[in-house]
């Protein structure tokens, strides 16, 4: 029989609460070196705010934690990080004015200064072993979201910490990103690190921890050693709290008027990108973060204009359609950024609702704040954003409510095109159902730009794919192309049919659909 190791921390009956919001329920769970803890839970279930506890971030309204067996007050992230406990959280806290280096070691070197080629080799050597691949001397500014979080975690990395705790640390990662972080995990766990690793994604749980603590409105509901569960399904059931099986029937829409034409786009990166999006259909825009996906998004959205080539929005050129269009009936845009782009964390859920809306609620001068309050919060009702009560800061909502507040202030627009970018990053699996089926009924009025890292969500909603590869448009094809859908893996690395990284692409993306 194996013995059971003593807990490296004990947490005992902790508890939270955010005004009315009940993060924490009286939660006791016990950590282990040399073993890698799930904490599973849909958005809102109180993961990130237990480990913020855990971490010196937050301080529990009760409860104790015990470190090696003696209870410790954990006030601040200094006190965790010299009990050797580091967290990579869910959104970054980077300095985006340095590089790579710098940011990895911030407040972690051992001497007061070292020379910047010193602070390079350090970091790459680093992100070499971890298989991290990052350019050290980049400015955090002008990194991906995915690369952003590579940073973080070489971070805790550099700091060799005892427990590692990672927020959802795979949200902005590629397939193979996610392999080598589960094999760095596993290396650490090795060397009787103990691990966290916080996420509502079963099929990563399963495959990476060793012991899983499920987690349903701030309460614990289940503990369980990983090789005791029986099927992702009763994990779902006892995460969400009902049945969900994640697929979606995506019934034929008839393919009607052009909403989108971008013939020859180039510059910020982009090579001549042609596209077409009709009313009727999702576009799928996949590809490794970091390859165009972001000044093509942009460009689209009006943030950035067009350097060469044309962009036509639902009829007007680009300079046409961003010098008249309304609040409503037009382009909406759900960007990846759902805590700095998309909201204003110190501001209110009416308020954040209004940022897009207000003309709706406008008369005159005067705007119609009671009105837009009750508006609000039928539609946070709707779109199960959790506490439905919109004169919460949004900083008091998780990311996956706060994506739900976002898309239904979007919806409520109703719009004609549609720019998604990641969605359900981070959403649990019911509320990314939930997400699914939102964009599926609204292809019925609008087309759809999807772009995501996630290669099942693309081939589970999109009609066509495209696949992007170094700025340019590697292939657009239609989702029935079996064989084409098979060489996706192979488009995202650049590579062709004829084995040669690609250089001449094969204009209009649209001629591949029919009309």
């Amino acid at each position: 029989m194996d013995t059971i190791p003593a807990p490296v921390i004990r947490l005992e009956h902790i508890s939270k609460s955010f005004g009315p919001v009940k993060a924490n329920q009286d939660i006791s769970l016990d950590i282990r070196s040399g073993q890698i803890k799930a904490l599973l839970g849909e958005n809102g279930a109180g993961k990130s705010t237990l480990m913020s506890i855990l971490a010196g971030r937050l301080q529990p309204d009760s409860g104790q934690i015990l470190v090696d067996g003696e209870q410790t007050a954990i006030r601040s992230t200094l006190i965790a990080h010299r009990l050797g406990i580091g967290m990579v959280y869910q959104h970054f806290m980077l300095v985006e004015a340095m590089t790579v280096a710098e940011n990895v070691l911030l407040g972690q070197s051992p001497r007061w200064w070292l020379p910047p080629s010193k602070m390079l080799e350090q970091v790459a050597a680093l992100a070499g072993r971890f298989g991290l691949a990052i350019d050290p001397a980049a400015r955090v500014s002008e990194l991906s979201m995915g690369e952003r979080q590579r940073v973080e975690i070489l971070k805790l990395l550099h700091r060799r910490s005892r427990i590692l705790i990672f927020d959802e640390p795979t949200a902005v990662l590629t397939p193979q990103e996610i392999d080598q972080l589960f094999e760095a995990l596993r290396q650490m766990a090795g060397q009787q690190k103990a691990i966290v690793f916080i996420s509502h994604k079963l099929d990563e749980v399963m495959a990476l921890a060793d012991e899983i603590t499920i987690l349903r409105k701030g309460a614990v509901v289940a503990e369980m050693k990983a090789g005791e569960v029986q099927s992702k399904a009763d994990l779902a059931l006892k995460m969400v709290g009902r049945e969900v099986v994640l697929q979606v029937e995506r019934p034929p829409v008839e393919s009607r008027q052009l909403m989108l034409r971008i013939d020859g786009l180039s510059g910020s990166g982009l090579k001549g990108i042609d596209l077409q999006v009709r009313q009727g259909e999702i576009l799928g825009l996949v590809g490794v973060a970091g390859n165009g996906q972001k000044a093509l998004v942009e460009t689209v959205c009006g943030l950035r204009r067009p350097e060469s080539g044309t962009v036509r929005i639902l009829g007007l050129d680009w300079e046409q359609f961003y010098a008249r269009h309304s609040w409503d009936g037009n382009l909406i845009y759900i960007p990846e950024d759902r805590r700095g782009l998309a909201t204003c964390l110190n501001m209110t859920l009416t308020e954040n609702f209004l940022l897009t809306t207000r003309k709706g609620f406008s008369v005159g001068p005067w705007l119609l704040r009671s009105k837009a309050e009750d508006k609000a919060r039928l539609l946070m009702q709707e779109f199960d954003v959790q506490p439905s009560d919109p004169k919460l800061q949004a900083r008091q909502l998780s990311g996956g409510n706060l994506q739900k507040l976002v898309l239904a202030r979007e919806f409520f627009r109703r719009p004609r095109l549609i720019v998604a970018e990641q969605p359900t990053q981070g959403l649990d699996i019911g509320a990314t159902e939930d997400i699914w089926q939102v964009l599926l009924k609204a292809r019925q009025r609008a087309g759809i730009i999807l772009v995501t890292g996630d290669l099942n969500e693309a081939l589970a909603l999109s009609d066509r794919i495209a696949v992007m590869f170094g700025g340019r448009i590697m292939d657009t094809f239609d989702i029935a192309d079996s064989q084409r859908v098979a060489s996706i893996g192979l488009l995202m690395a650049g590579i062709t049919e004829d084995s040669e990284p690609a250089s001449g692409i094969e204009k209009d993306a649209g001629k591949n659909h029919p009309g």
